[in-house]
Order: C-alpha cells, then sequence, then structure tokens
C-alpha cells in the first residue's frame, strides 16, 4: 500500500495529461499511457487506478490486446461511462440548443429550443441555461462546469460578444457574466459541489477555484475547431484550419499545436470578411462581397432562386435543397457559385496560414460533398503551395461540434488538474 501510494505522489503532476490522454483517445491502453506519460508502469498503474477512484475513468479489470497486434496484452482505459458530466450551451440564428457532455466529447442528452433571439441576451441565456438545468436534474448526474458557444467573436479577457452580427444583441454585450449570472440563478453546481443545487455569488472572469461559479464562453467556430481537433477530423493535425458557415454567416478558426489561436484579445480569424467578390452584396461589417454573405445558406438560397421560408432554419432549407435538388440546373449552378468563392476564401487563407489541414463545417461540408474535386481545384490553382501537393480537406465529422466545443471549455479545469477541480 505505501509503495502504491509513493508511486501516485511520483505521479500526482501526470493525472491531468493522463485524463487527457484517455478524453481524446489517445491512450487507449496502460501501455500505450505509460509510453505517453514517459513513466514506469507502476506509476501508470496508480495514475490510471486514481483517475478510476474519482469516477473520471474506467479501468478493464482483465488485460487483453487488439486483435492483430504483438506483446503483452495491456488494460483497456475508457471514459467512464456513467462519471460527471458538464453543461454546455449553444446560442445560434435560430435559437438555442443545451446539452449534457461527458468525457470523450460523449453528447449524454440535449434539448434544442427554437425561438426568436431575443435583443437581450439575458433572456435566451436563462432559456438554455433552464433547459440545461433540466436537463441536469432528469440525468442525475455530477456537473463540472458549464461552457457556451455564440455566434460573435468574444473578447478577451472581458467575455464580450464583440460583433453578434446575426442576432439583435449589442455589440460588447457581456455574455460570459450574463452565461454565470444564469447559471447562479438555475442553481447548477460546478467543481467542488458534488451535492450543491446553489451556486454562490458570480466572481471574476479568472477566478477558477473548486466551488467556484462556473462558466465559460467562446465563439462557436472556435470551439467547432477546439471539438473536431480533439475528438473529430482535426485529430492528428499540427496546424488545423476550420471555416465553417452555420445557421448565418462564416467563421474561421486555427488550431496551432493543441491550441485555438485566438489572438491578442480572442478576435483572431475573422474569415468571414475576406473579400471574395469585389462588387458583391454589402456586409453587416461595412464592406462588399465578403465571404460572410457570398458563401452562406442565404447566399445559396438566393443563388439558387428559392425563396427562404419560415418553417426550419436557414441552414436546414439549404442542406436539403443541396441534397434534394441537386440535379436541378439553377441548385447545381448556385453551388458552384459558392464552391467557387468559397475555394478563393480557403486559397488566400492556405496562402498565408499555410496548415497542414483544413475541415469544413455546416454548409461548407455539404457543398465539399457535393463537388469535392472542384472545391479543391479552385483551392489549387489560386493557392501558392496547391500545385504541389496541396493542403487535404475534409468534412467535419462531429455533430454538434460547437457543443462538444463548448464542452471542452468546460472540461479544461478538470483536465488541467483533476484532483484539485473535484476536491469538495
Amino acid at each position: 500500500m505505501t509503495q502504491t501510494r509513493t508511486r501516485l505522489e511520483r505521479g500526482r503532476g501526470a493525472l491531468g495529461p493522463a485524463l487527457e490522454l484517455v478524453h481524446t483517445g489517445r491512450a487507449p491502453t496502460r501501455a500505450v499511457l505509460t509510453a505517453e506519460l514517459g513513466v514506469t508502469r507502476a506509476t501508470a498503474g496508480a495514475v490510471a487506478a486514481e483517475l478510476e477512484a474519482l469516477g473520471l475513468i474506467r479501468v478493464d479489470s482483465r488485460p487483453g490486446a487488439a486483435a492483430g497486434t504483438q506483446g503483452r496484452p495491456s488494460h483497456r482505459l475508457t471514459v467512464a461511462p456513467d462519471g460527471p458530466v458538464v453543461l454546455a450551451a449553444q446560442v445560434h440564428v435560430d435559437g438555442f440548443r443545451a446539452a449534457l457532455v461527458g468525457l470523450g466529447g460523449r453528447i449524454v442528452a440535449t434539448a434544442p429550443g427554437c425561438m426568436t433571439v431575443p435583443a437581450d441576451p439575458a433572456a435566451v441565456l436563462d432559456a438554455v441555461v433552464a433547459a440545461g438545468a433540466e436537463l441536469l436534474r432528469a440525468s442525475g448526474r455530477r456537473c463540472l462546469g458549464a461552457g457556451l458557444a455564440v455566434p460573435s467573436a468574444v473578447a478577451e479577457p472581458e467575455g464580450t460578444a464583440l460583433n453578434p452580427l446575426h442576432v439583435a444583441w449589442q455589440a460588447g454585450a457581456p455574455v460570459r457574466e450574463l452565461f454565470r449570472r444564469s447559471l447562479a440563478r438555475a442553481g447548477v453546481p460546478g467543481p467542488g459541489d458534488a451535492t450543491a443545487t446553489v451556486v454562490p455569488a458570480v466572481p471574476s472572469a479568472t477566478d477558477s477555484a473548486p466551488g467556484a461559479p462556473i462558466g465559460q464562453t467562446g465563439n462557436d467556430v472556435n470551439l467547432a475547431a477546439l471539438a473536431e481537433y480533439r475528438h473529430g477530423a482535426g485529430r492528428g493535425a499540427r496546424q488545423l484550419l476550420c471555416v465553417a458557415t452555420g445557421h448565418r454567416g462564416v467563421g474561421g478558426a486555427l488550431v496551432l499545436d493543441g491550441r485555438l489561436h485566438t489572438g491578442s484579445s480572442g478576435l483572431a480569424l475573422e474569415v468571414g470578411h475576406l473579400t471574395v467578390h469585389e462588387e458583391g452584396r454589402a456586409c453587416h461589417c461595412g464592406s462588399r462581397g465578403c465571404l460572410d454573405v457570398e458563401a452562406d445558406p442565404l447566399a445559396f438560397l438566393t443563388a439558387a432562386g428559392r425563396e427562404p421560408g419560415p418553417e426550419v432554419s436557414l441552414l436546414q432549407q439549404a442542406r436539403d435543397l443541396l441534397r434534394d435538388e441537386y440535379a436541378d440546373p439553377s441548385v447545381r449552378a448556385a453551388a458552384h457559385l459558392l464552391i467557387d468563392r468559397l475555394g478563393r476564401g480557403l486559397a488566400g487563407l492556405v496562402n498565408i496560414l499555410n496548415p497542414d489541414r483544413i475541415i469544413l463545417g455546416g454548409l461548407h461540408r455539404d457543398l465539399l460533398d457535393a463537388d469535392p474535386e472542384r472545391l479543391r481545384a479552385v483551392v489549387a490553382e489560386r493557392s501558392l503551395w496547391g500545385r504541389s501537393g496541396g493542403v487535404p480537406l475534409l468534412p467535419c465529422t462531429l455533430d454538434y461540434n460547437s457543443l462538444v466545443g463548448a464542452a471542452e471549455l468546460a472540461w479544461q479545469p478538470v483536465l488541467d488538474d483533476p484532483l484539485r477541480a473535484l476536491s469538495a
């Protein structure tokens, strides 16, 4: 027993890295965990046992070998299927969605809310948090944090929505503070609150002590990129560029060696305001022909000569049209137009950033699926590196990747220091 505790003390600093390796699927066995951490087998075993005792992972009682492998069988490591969760929330043009997300990016439960997003951000944040709190009550799971994705650049360190162009919020709305207040009113507990039902008063944005109020906030495409890097199409990339169009507008994000590149104050990669059509539509930013208004769902429906209806979101209408009526010449021409403009924007980003992988989300994923060769050809023709090999263009693979990314924000304090985050 003494030897086990000594090994754990030596490996205590490895708890966070070990949990992240299991969380991201990079350590499926204890043998891989040992190699990745650079510790002894005994220390890795003690670390895995401690994470299991905390209720975060599961260690198979009997070692087994994967098919086709050689050498000594090793105990498999997985996230605990009935372990704690975090509350993830997303606000978009057509409403919101709340979810409970476990380790490994697993969505445990989700609840959509369809509503016109009001000009008062506090109202929609109260609604999405109430939906999430109801999911928590129904699940009976312990909550370790909360994260929010919003359709705006989020200025740091203030946590304000700098440019919510497609919702009626005032620029500079204090979304992080409002989110935390909503969590407090709904009684959503956080780390260190094993049985808590009331969250204390809202602290500063930098307060992350166990038991402190929870609630981190980020831009929706940034968070989608983070989720895809850890759990989806971006795994293994060193310089990952994500470009996506959701319900309205176009966003971008860059993940460098595992970290989001957000610039000096959280505002980097506003790719929606690259000019791709000099005589194009007027953009909300004051310019013309920006990717934001030339390659989003509304632009596609308009180019195809379709009048948007109120029944479902613009994104769903555009996807349905592309899938069901691609043989229609007007729909195909509209798709080609958006592919060409998207390709022009991507080529410019390739020339500036030289990423090793590009992933596309929202309607852009569907455009890639519709005509991958055309999009790749446009990017190759206009980028300096395209003719000498090009950059892989891949579709995003996660459902609700912005929600999963919001959950990653909430999980980060636990990944950094599991013992501190879970101590009551």
